[in-house]
């Protein structure tokens, strides 16, 4: 049986805490969706900010909703050092001591000394998929994507297991045109 995977690739965006949505946006302020994401409950918001670093910014970044206790940007390594910051390669959620940046909406803005990072590859799959796969959550793995002139085997790509997850790999920008992602694509959990 091949473990076949969907394979994502997630754009530069910003998780937002709700103290920073009000600072940024105004008091009171929610998100508004506009599109529905992959993993269920998550959406595309219309909303964007920019994202300054010490040399350049990121404007209209995309605001992934809904609001999260802590506020996260996801960039990609080509990003963070366009924009001069030493983002480092984390598990979204895990920021303590990654770098900082400021975020810039149209009613204010935002310092954060900590919560830049550059997502690490990983796999949201369901605890039925993961049995069938026989993968464990945390299990660090390799996919192989198959594309007609860029087909790559990625290593260290780590299996997250959740009852509210949809079964999908996700790589960054970086990573996707690495391997000539477009359109619908599986890889293979080798």
């Amino acid at each position: 049986m091949k473990r076949e995977v969907l394979v994502e690739v997630s754009a530069r965006h910003v998780h937002l805490s709700e103290e920073h949505l009000e600072v940024l946006f105004g008091k009171g302020y929610e998100l508004t969706v506009k599109k529905m994401l992959s993993q269920p409950g998550q959406y595309a918001a219309n909303e964007r900010v920019d994202v300054v670093g010490p040399k350049r910014e990121l404007k209209n970044v995309s605001i992934l909703g809904p609001v999260r206790g802590s506020t996260q940007v996801e960039i990609s390594l080509t990003d963070a050092r366009s924009i001069g910051i030493n983002a480092p390669v984390r598990m979204s959620g895990d920021i303590k001591g990654s770098a900082g940046c400021t975020l810039v909406g149209p009613k204010g803005q935002v310092e954060i000394a900590e919560g830049v990072i550059v997502a690490k590859r990983h796999i949201h799959i369901t605890p039925s998929d993961a049995e069938a796969f026989g993968v464990q959550d945390h299990q660090v793995v390799s996919v192989k994507v198959g594309t007609p002139e860029r087909s790559l085997t990625f290593s260290d790509v780590v299996i997250r297991v959740r009852n509210d997850f949809a079964s999908a790999m996700h790589i960054d920008t970086d990573e996707g045109n690495a391997a000539g992602v477009s359109g619908e694509q599986y890889g293979e959990i080798l």
